[in-house]
């Protein structure tokens, strides 16, 4: 039998996960606390289920500083079903701003209530027709299904991909060009997008935003969106210039079955209200299902339905040992680690550039997802590469099933190994 600690697994996820975790995972699983059931058995809503909550939250609240106005919840669907869910609660909301203020505006000359109905919904389908907008990034496949999914769900008329990345690049994912070249909608005209939308990190592409974009900041700065999936908690993050940020665990924080989204109190009631689904379906926008509502997720401390706890567990063990392994360096220590696994690859790579080729451009390169060809891409050559890999315990080297090539994701790779060195 191959023991754990003879491979290195570079899957992008599922990925690697904290042995010591995994070994306190297998005595919780039988007798949680002592009391004779496992932690899978246990209530979602008993006192027991509240304190993982509660802990977890504390561990990601302090690893990245996250300000008190903001919520942490816990829910499922993963990283795809946020995707329906931000275009679900964030035009909802865009939609009850336009109908307040357009009652507003319309009521003192309106006396009849029929009328004022009549004349403001008449109001609102036209503003849903000429002003609803949702800008998308796209720098690779995921921010792409995002894109995809919201013009599903809208129309492809309410949807403003204000950059494709392809377009810079020979039909291929592996740039951002220049914030002066994207087309985001104005926000002056007529309130602005509803929301702008990026993948942080593209696990498939090997893409990483370098930084915040300039151009979403500001005091009239839109409600920014990031799918953090697949870089989450490994670098910091100035939380406030986010409306959302949202993220499938099992990238870098535990185990599939939960996401973790964290977004602006003030888009959750009282300072936000959403549209009623009588209105969005008068203006033929869709009504998501509760389990994607976020003031319905909120209210119930993330246990309107029943949350899996144990993900959750398993989450906050791994975030509760980065608190005591980083301290008061909190989420800058793991961005250390994180970039000195990252440059040691790319070293690599880039030493033996005659048989190595990083995909993408290097302005973008990301530490997670690190893409890369052998011998220009040949195929019998990357088939040896990955046969010799698996001999020397190096497993989940094989790029994403879309593109091909190699991809050594940067979750759990020892500083004492290299896939590189099969060939190097």
């Amino acid at each position: 039998m191959v023991a754990r600690a003879d491979v290195h697994y570079f899957g992008a996820g599922p990925a690697p996960l904290p042995t010591a975790v995994l070994e306190e995972a297998s005595k919780v699983l039988l007798n949680y606390k002592d009391k004779g059931i496992g932690l899978c058995e246990i209530s979602h809503r008993s006192p027991d289920a509240n304190e993982i909550l509660a802990n977890a939250k504390a561990s990601l609240t302090y690893l990245l500083d996250i300000p008190d106005d903001y919520e942490i919840l816990f829910l499922q669907s993963g990283g795809s079903g946020e995707f329906s869910a931000v275009v679900y609660n964030l035009v909802s909301i865009w939609v009850e701003k336009r109908r307040a203020r357009a009652e507003k505006e319309l009521g003192a000359s309106v006396s009849e209530e029929g009328a004022l109905k009549t004349e403001v919904l008449e109001r609102l389908r036209k503003e849903v027709d000429e002003d609803l907008k949702l800008d998308y990034l796209v720098t690779g496949s995921w921010s792409l299904k995002a894109s995809q999914e919201a013009a599903r769900l809208v129309g492809a008329q309410h949807v403003n991909v204000a950059l494709d990345a392809r377009k810079a690049n020979d039909g291929k994912f592996g740039r951002i060009p220049a914030e002066l070249e994207w087309n985001l909608t104005p926000r002056k005209q007529n309130g602005g997008p509803a929301l702008v939308y990026f993948c942080d990190n593209e696990t498939v592409d090997g893409v990483e935003f370098p930084a915040f974009p300039v151009n979403l900041e500001g005091d009239d700065a839109p409600l920014v969106v990031a799918d953090m999936s697949s870089n989450f908690i490994s670098r910091k993050v100035d939380v406030s210039k986010y409306a959302v940020i949202f993220g499938g665990a099992q990238k870098n924080i535990g185990n599939t079955g939960i996401t973790i989204v964290i977004l602006r109190k003030s888009l959750l009631p009282p300072e936000s209200t959403h549209a009623s689904p009588e209105l969005l379906r008068a203006l033929n926008l869709p009504v998501g299902p509760i389990v994607l509502d976020w003031p319905a997720i909120a209210k119930n401390n993330s246990l309107y339905n029943t949350l899996p706890i144990f993900d959750v567990w398993v989450a906050g063990q791994v975030m509760a040992g980065l608190v005591q392994t980083y301290g008061t360096k909190k989420i800058e220590g793991q961005e250390e680690t994180s970039n000195g696994k990252a440059k040691m690859i790319y070293e690599t790579l880039d030493k033996y550039s005659d048989v190595y080729r990083v995909v993408p451009d290097k302005s973008v390169r990301s530490r997670m997802n690190i893409c890369f060809r052998v011998g220009g891409g040949d195929a019998e050559k990357e088939k040896a590469f990955l046969a010799g890999a698996e001999k020397r315990g190096l497993l989940g080297l094989k790029g994403h099933r879309s593109l091909g090539g190699i991809r050594a994701s940067n979750c759990e790779l020892p500083h004492r190994a290299s896939p590189l060195c099969i060939i190097a």
